[in-house]
């Protein structure tokens, strides 16, 4: 059974910053295409940063502020926000599938992890 936790979410002020961190249990890491996706109060799952062998991606929306990694090693992927706004806000939830592409819907992704809770206040 693949495990996804997700740790580091709170309450951060407009500009800060919060790193998100998703530990996959031992021995899957390596076999799936990690993604972050978010979900705002009374909105639908949104599609944040994803990283695969050859790449990360990002919506539109997050480009430039969010960073998405992973250590293998520690078999955790990383999201990195930085210059955060308001409309952040959002339960973060990290998200596994298998296979080598990384599609923006999330229906797509098999393994899923609890969601944090992520605040910014103006």
């Amino acid at each position: 059974q693949v495990q996804l936790v997700e740790s580091g979410g709170g309450l951060v002020q407009a500009g800060g910053s919060l790193r998100l961190s998703c530990e996959v249990s031992v021995g899957a890491f390596s076999e799936l295409t990690m993604a972050w996706f978010r979900q705002a109060p009374g909105k639908e799952l949104e599609y944040v940063a994803g990283i695969t062998w050859n790449g990360s991606y990002y919506a539109n929306s997050v480009r430039g502020r969010f960073t998405i990694s992973g250590d293998n090693a520690k078999n955790t992927v990383y999201l990195q926000m930085d210059n955060l706004k308001v409309e952040d806000t959002a339960v973060y939830y990290c998200a596994g599938r298998r296979g080598r592409l990384n599609p923006p819907n999330p229906s797509d992704y098999e393994y899923w992890g609890q969601g944090t809770q992520v605040t910014v206040s103006s």
